[in-house]
This record gives structure tokens, sequence and C-alpha cells, in this order.
């Protein structure tokens, strides 16, 4: 069974580092740090995928932990991960299987077990696997000494006693001491890896910089892990992976997770309309870094309103909308639904708002911090009478930057509403971006209505607010205030041309036709066929963040000489114009999404093909070799 780790595998002969230790040059390594929600894995992943970026490798992350704040002590639920995948050349997961697993008590060892491949490097802490910490995850003996590790390489490290060790000289109990084991893995990881240090230490001394004598303390327990790999006998080899210049096109890169960059797409989107920017939100997992970070950015005419709930968040980001910001709400599943008769009130009032969805695993509550796809119905769907949006969806963190772009050009040019779909998976996972150009930024400037627009028979010239531009079918933006614009405005139906209230049938049906065809209408790329030589009948098509996984699957599969096409889609309402024809060029059309088929539900409709779904709903994005497995069989179908 071929997986990514056995692809790490590959080294080159080792050479001596001058402390009597082999260097092994690999291609790419994937790494799992694991324990409580209390040991800082998160923060440990972080700085490691940070130096990682900072060093020049491609690379792609996977945090996973807990919904509870503290989730209970040693135990299976409370485990909290953060896997990260780096490489000397372009990499599009995090990977199937970790390579090193550094495991901090039993709990996190047998919760990620299961995923290691055998031969795989385990770490672990062996302080916290006592009798009573090892009963409590269900072992019935110690698996450090009970032979069921034998087919890994283990190394048995005391984090805690060496990190207390090294505090010594600091006026700290050992409990607290203890606290920095995190970074005694870290530093430890970092000599492993030749990861650079600087950025670390200077983050260190940052974060506690009200409190430099734990700021001290954690530098010390980072530097003393380093200094434990250099010396000790249990690690003989460290590792190189080169950096991947080659993936990148010139340009200034900086590790960016798919929250940030949604933020600043949405700043920059703010700026390209010269409009100021309004988030009304309420704080919702996955979704609360957006708030949090726009907040910080008041410089750029950024105004943030924490709503004492969703609907009260959505109304403000409306009001803001006919007040004439670039207005966004942002949410998850749960939030869409008690926002769906406000985004109603937007359709029919025809006003450009942006609702982020940072999907997770429903229904209800469901998986506050697992990832899905599920709420494609609902953006489409979900909303009383006919009220049509449409719909972006970015493939990766990266990408949610040029999303917001495209979402804010959308709501602007033909002033409705837009749905934009990231999830938990590119909320949370980070990768290399190259900062653009600001000459590279589209010019999203709208004009405002500034006066009368329509003459009347007897030559008055008055304010129609549906008077429609007639290529977009866009009505005009009239800022209150502005003299002569005063217009009617609530969710009753208006009539066309006029905005008077109508309850005339014929009006009304051809309101709802005209916001359709409105919506129909929108500008939207031509999809993307990667077909290389022209001789695949089988295609893979995706959308969102299954980007990653369907193309390191399609890449696995033609590797080994098969022959696929590759189409993923960023706009989901309209779709694109070449898209029915793509999929009947095919025989097979194969869609891997994140839910129960709710794309393929819509293309079967749309272009009655048949569309074969590939499924998951575990909280967890899909594996590259069980894609590559199933894109397989439907080339065995084909032959």
């Amino acid at each position: 069974m071929t997986t990514e780790v056995n692809q790490a595998s590959r080294d080159t002969a080792g050479e001596n580092n001058g402390a009597g230790k082999d260097v092994r040059r690999l291609d790419r390594v994937i790494i799992r740090f694991a324990g409580d929600s209390g040991d800082g894995m998160q923060l440990t992943g972080d700085r490691f995928t940070s130096e990682t970026a900072s060093f020049g490798n491609d690379l792609a992350t996977l945090p996973n932990f807990p919904a509870e704040i503290r989730a209970p002590a040693g135990t299976l639920p409370g485990v909290s991960s953060f896997q990260v995948h780096f490489a000397d050349h372009d990499i599009l997961t995090p990977g199937d299987a970790p390579g090193v697993l550094v495991a901090m008590n039993p709990a996190a060892l047998k919760a990620n077990i299961a995923d290691l491949p055998r031969g795989a490097e385990i770490i672990v802490n062996t302080d916290e696997f006592t009798s009573r910490a090892v009963a409590k995850v269900g072992y019935a003996g110690n698996p450090l000494e009970d032979g069921s590790l034998d087919g890994y390489s283990v190394h048995r490290v005391p984090l805690t006693t060496l990190t207390v060790e090294a505090l010594k000289g600091f006026d700290l109990t050992r409990k607290e001491a203890g606290r920095s084991k995190n970074m005694f893995a870290l530093g430890l990881l970092s000599w492993m890896y030749h990861r650079p240090t600087e950025g670390t230490e200077a983050f260190l001394r940052a974060k506690f910089a009200k409190r430099p004598e734990i700021a001290e303390a954690n530098l010390t327990a980072f530097r003393a892990g380093w200094n434990f790999g250099e010396t000790t006998e249990d690690f003989a080899v460290s590792y190189e992976v080169a950096p991947a210049a080659s993936a990148f096109p010139a340009g200034t890169y900086r590790n960016m997770s798919g929250n940030l960059a949604l933020a600043y797409g949405l700043v920059a989107a703010a700026q390209c309309a010269d409009l100021p920017l309004y988030l009304g939100s309420y704080p919702i997992t996955p979704a609360s870094d957006v708030l949090h970070e726009l907040s910080k950015h008041k410089n750029f005419g950024v105004r943030t309103f924490q709503a004492e709930d969703e609907i009260a968040g959505i109304g403000a980001a409306l009001g803001a909308a006919f007040g004439g910001s670039l207005a966004v709400t942002t949410t998850s599943g749960p939030g869409v639904a008690l926002k769906s008769e406000t985004i109603g009130l937007a359709v029919s009032l025809e006003l450009p708002l942006l609702i982020i969805d940072i999907q997770r695993g429903g229904p209800s509550t469901g998986l506050p911090t697992k990832t899905e796809q599920a709420d494609l119905l609902q953006a489409m769907f979900g909303r009383n009478g006919e009220a049509p949006v449409p719909i972006v969806a970015p493939a990766t963190p990266g990408e949610c930057f040029t999303a917001a772009l495209d979402a804010a050009r959308i709501a602007l040019t033909y002033r409705t509403p837009v749905f934009l779909l990231s999830d938990g998976y590119l909320a949370n996972g980070s990768e290399p971006w190259r900062v653009p150009e600001t000459s590279e930024l589209p010019d999203l400037r709208t004009q405002f209505a500034s006066g009368p627009n329509h003459e009347l028979a007897d030559g008055t010239e008055v304010f129609w607010p549906y008077k429609r531009d007639p290529e977009t079918l866009a009505r005009p933006w009239a800022v209150p205030g502005t003299p002569g614009l005063e217009h009617r405005i609530g969710g009753i139906e208006k009539q066309d041309g006029t905005g008077n209230i109508s309850y005339d049938p014929a009006n009304h049906e051809h309101m709802v036709l005209t916001r359709q065809a409105k919506i129909d209408g929108v500008s939207v790329p031509d999809a993307v066929v990667d077909d290389p030589g022209g001789r695949a009948r089988t295609l893979v098509l995706g959308w969102g963040s299954t980007y990653g996984p369907i193309t390191a699957a399609v890449r696995r599969v033609r590797r080994e000489g098969g022959h696929v096409a590759q189409t993923h889609l960023r706009h989901l309402n309209p779709f694109p114009a070449n898209l029915g024809e793509i999929l009947r060029s095919y025989d097979h059309v194969l869609l891997p999404e994140m839910n129960l088929g709710q794309l393929a539900l819509l293309l079967r409709a749309e272009y009655l093909v048949d569309v074969r779904s590939v499924t998951q709903v575990t909280g967890l994005p899909f594996k590259a070799e069980r894609l590559a497995s199933a894109i397989k069989e439907a080339l065995d179908d084909v032959h």
C-alpha cells in the first residue's frame, strides 16, 4: 500500500553533522504533535509550521482539537493534535499518514497510533505513562513495555522531567515548569529537522513581553530541547528537507491560514472598492477568527460589531449595506439557519452583502471543531420563497483571499447577497501564500445613485429604486440621506421600477423571474479541465477544500499510468457556462464531497449526467489514498 509517509522515506546517504551524528536528506516529512488540550499542541505545531514556512518548504497543516474549552485531562476525547506536512516540492495535503508522532501522554498515543504506518518514529513523554494514566484510556498494560510498539521506532523521552530540570533555576513550581514541556518538544523536533529558531525565540519574547520571566523559562525549555537532541545518544540521526524553491513563483511569501487569508481578502476588497468595511457577527466556531482579525484593522476603515446573536449580526450588516458599506456577516452552519430570514430580505432589497459560512460538522451543534461541506444545499435553497444567491467556494487556505475578492465583485456588481463557503479544514489549515502586488488586485469601485434616473410622461424626473442596469440587472445603490433619492425598503414585494409595494400577481412573477435571471447572468469564468494528453475518459470533479486530496490522488493515479481528468469548481451558483459540455464529454464523472452528495444532486438535476458520488462525513478531510482507490475503480469500469 503506497502512502505519503512511504514516499517520505526516500533519503540520501547520511553525512556527519560535526557532532558524531548522521544527517539524512528527505524529500518530505509528516509530523503530528498530540497531547491534552492543555499541552499546547496547537501552539507547538503553529510555531514549527511558521519556522518551516520561513525556511522555504512547501507545507500543509491539519489542526485537530476538541470542541470543549478544556476537555478532561488524559482522556481520548481530550486529545488535541496538529499535523504538518512539509516538503522540498509542491504538496497539496497534510498527508495521509504521519511518519513522526509526538505523543505527550497515553491518550495521545492511543488516539493516533492507528494512523501510523509501521516503521514510523514515535516520541513519547514517558513521565505521563503511569499505571493510572494508562488504565484511564483502556490499555491493559503499559504499551511502552508490552511489545505492542515493536514495529515502530520508539524514542522514550521523559519530557516533563527534562523540562523541570532545565528550569530548576527559575522560581517555578514543578507543575508550572512542566507546562513548558511543549517548548522542549518543539526544540527537540526543531533540532531533528534543522528548523530555524530565531522566529520562535522572537515570538516567545513578544508573547510574554509583560512577563519576561515566563518568556525566559519558555526560551530555556526550547533551547534545552534542541541541546538534548544534539547530545543524547537516543537520536543518532537528524534530517534535512531542502527548501521548495522550484514550487513557488518569485515573490514575497508568508504562512497563511484560511481564516486569516479570508480576513485579509475582505480588507483588500473594501480598499479596492473604496468603501468602508462593516462586519456584523456573532462568535461561532470555526468562524470567530475572522471577527478577531478584522477587529485589528480599524486603520483600514474596518468596523466590527460583535452582536448579541446571529440575527442581530446580519441585521446590522444589512443595515450597513443599505448605508453604503461593503457589508459582511460571518458564521457557521447553525448561524446560517438563524440568518436565513434576513438573507431573504437582502435578496428582496437587492443589496450587496457577503455571507461567510465556515462550514463544520452538523446537524445542529454537531461537530463544532471538525470540518464538513454539508451546507451547500442550505446556501442554495435555505430560505422561504424563490430567493437565489450566488455561491463561491475557495479551494485552499490561500485561495480564501481571492475568493473574498471574487465574492465582493459579484455582490457589488449585481447588488445581491453572496455566499462564500469555506470550511473548518481551510479555516484552520495553512500553506505558503504569495503576497500579491497591489497592481494585481481588481478595481471593485462602484457608483452610487446620485440623482433622478427616470422621466415620467409629463417630463418630471424621479428616482426609481428598481430601475435596472440593462446588462447586470442590478438596481441602483442609493445611500440614505441623498437628496431626492428617498425610497421605500422592506420585505414586501415591490413594483418593478418604482419600488412601490405591489401585490399584483404579474408583477410578482416578473420580479421573481428577474431576480433569478440576475443571478443566472452573473459573470463567472469557464471551468478549466486538467487532462494531459486528452486521453482520459474519467473526470474527477470537486469543489471547495477537497481540491488538495483530489489533486494528490489524481497525481498518484497518473504516476501509475492511469488517464484521468480533473476539474475543480469555485462557482457553485451559477455554474460555469461550459460545465455541462465538460460533464458530457466523459464516460464517468467522479465527485468526492464531505457530505452525502449535495453537489452531485444539483448536477444530476441540472445536466442529467450520472455523477458518481464519493462521500465522507467523518469530520476529517479525505485521504488521497482513498480517493486514488476510488479513481482506479472508476478507470476499471471504463475498461
